[in-house]
């Protein structure tokens, strides 16, 4: 089984997004969510560390440069999606992945405060 730990740069990086509104806050994550083609895109322009930290958890099993190596996925390399983070509260809650779970909610918590005021 992988061994997750919490992307302390992708919780920065997503406090950054929700401070500058880069959200959306209603999208249906299985439809929205970039699939294996468009990740793929994203890293030939882009480092293993910038497509890192739209991942919410590391697999630390994992090699370095791999896919593999990210889960809990919160946006679509532009933006935060809040469905997304509804998600990884939601799976990693269901595999017992605490830490991811914890971060996530507060993500959510952030977001939710920053889109009423």
């Amino acid at each position: 089984m992988a061994k997750y730990r919490v992307n302390k740069a992708a919780v920065a990086y997503a406090k950054d997004l929700i401070a500058s509104r880069r959200y959306v806050v209603r999208s249906r994550w299985t439809d929205v969510q970039p699939s294996a083609e468009e990740q793929n895109r994203y890293l030939q322009s882009h480092s293993w560390a910038e497509y890192g930290r739209w991942h919410l958890a590391i697999n630390s099993k994992a090699g370095e440069d791999t896919k593999r190596r990210f889960a809990f996925g919160f946006g679509d390399f532009r933006r935060i999606h809040r469905s997304a983070i509804i998600a990884c509260y939601f799976r990693a809650a269901e595999w017992d992945h605490k830490e991811i779970e914890l971060a996530a909610h507060r993500l959510l918590q952030a977001l939710d405060r920053q889109r009423k005021q």
